[in-house]
């Protein structure tokens, strides 16, 4: 496997923990709204050619909550500080669901600081047909299983058999967080589709990608993030689920590194 590690710095006057792995170009890589699921074999295949930067969100177990931070666009202005002060430069990013959020928010406030965007099942736009799944009217274990639509690949390795307390906590940690920044509207922000008028503007390169069989974001938002920015490509994984990263890897790695190349 590839090197990783985590470091602490400094953002904004804040604590800030990053996982850190490969070399290259930084790709910088926002987790879902249930936290960081340790280095996986997208991370690895990823790393091969870019050093693959993951911050682990604020109030999301290791990193400590921003009390000034209630939406996610403030989490997104955090992380284009985080990009500044660490003189990261133009940097592509990539987020899962609530981080696909995030990271349309930054790309809203400033695209000149990417240099592509890919949004993986992302929430962020209310969909006209369809709900976005609702993670707090649901156990856990519930919300975990909807996300993908077969266990049978590297999600049994996070998630299978027993949960152990510690695992539980950071889940209930990633939940309160989220529940916080996102509970009303429910993970979107009405504003958003306008706002992305500046990525639109600038055509900066977007990849949006969704599993056929996504339980947790409807079709509808992808449409809408779609008419949002024109220049996007659309890549529908075949029988995935929420988590095609891990359901479809090699099919998921091939899309992300086509839009880096």
């Amino acid at each position: 496997m590839a090197t990783w590690r985590e470091e602490t710095v400094k953002v904004a006057g804040s604590e800030l923990v990053l996982v850190r792995g490969g070399s290259g170009k930084p790709l910088l890589v926002l987790h879902d709204e249930m936290g960081y699921t340790g280095w996986m074999g997208w991370n690895e295949e990823l790393a091969k050619g870019r050093e693959l930067i993951i911050p682990l969100q604020p109030g999301f177990g290791k990193s400590p909550r921003l009390d000034w931070a209630w939406r996610h666009r403030d989490i997104a202005n955090f992380y284009q500080n985080m990009i500044r002060e660490l003189n990261l430069g133009k940097v592509d990013l990539l987020g899962f669901s609530a981080g696909g959020y995030i990271a349309a928010e930054m790309a809203a406030s400033n695209p000149e600081q990417l240099a592509s965007l890919t949004l993986v099942g992302p929430m962020g736009i209310k969909p006209d047909k369809g709900e976005i799944y609702d993670m707090f009217a649901c156990t856990i274990n519930t919300y975990l299983r909807a996300s993908v639509s077969s266990q049978d690949n590297e999600f049994k390795n996070i998630y299978g058999g027993e949960m152990s307390p510690d695992q539980f906590e950071l889940f209930e940690d990633a939940r309160a967080e989220s529940a916080r920044i996102g509970w009303e509207p429910y993970m979107f922000n009405p504003s958003l589709p306008a706002l992305l008028r500046s990525a639109a503007n600038v055509k900066l390169p977007t990849l949006l990608v969704r599993g056929s069989e996504d339980g947790v974001v409807p079709e509808d938002c992808i449409r809408k993030y779609k008419e949002a920015l024109p220049q996007a490509q659309v890549v529908s994984i075949a029988g995935a689920g929420h988590r095609v990263e891990i359901e479809k890897k090699d099919e998921f790695v091939a899309a992300v590194k086509k839009i880096l190349a």
